[in-house]
């Protein structure tokens, strides 16, 4: 009998948190009970999230379930594919030497500035009048 090996994760970008859950299998991603493709509808949005599998060599060998939280899109696929890249470490350590390069282990960040006191955002200024 052969042990399922799983692994869990957590990706942070801007306001979005995903929680992943890696498991061998056939390549099915799941993000917040939808499929991928239905989740994220523009191909450079599953790109994002498919990177990690791709400089790691492990294209269709794990399913993913994910549940992602905050933001927007954007930041949530930075934040899955941060998720995924921490999660096949966890599984097979041999693959960071892969993934680090391409910067998949970085977390970004940058997040929005606040609004400043007296001021009617982060860095804009109430219109100037000279008379």
């Amino acid at each position: 009998m052969s042990e399922i090996t799983t692994a869990s994760a957590t990706g942070r970008r801007k306001n979005a948190i995903a929680h992943v859950w890696l498991s061998e299998g056939s390549g099915q991603i799941i993000i917040n009970g939808r499929s991928f493709e239905e989740y994220l509808p523009t191909i450079p949005l599953q790109n994002t999230i498919l990177l990690p599998f791709q400089h790691g060599h492990l294209i269709n060998k794990f399913d993913v379930k994910v549940v992602a939280k905050g933001g927007g899109v954007h930041g949530q696929c930075g934040a899955i594919s941060l998720g995924i890249s921490r999660a096949l470490i966890q599984l097979n350590p041999e693959v960071r030497k892969l993934i680090k390069p391409h910067g998949l282990l970085t977390r970004d960040g940058r997040m929005k500035e606040r609004k400043k006191p007296g001021r009617p955002g982060a860095r804009k200024r109430f219109q100037f009048s000279k008379r």
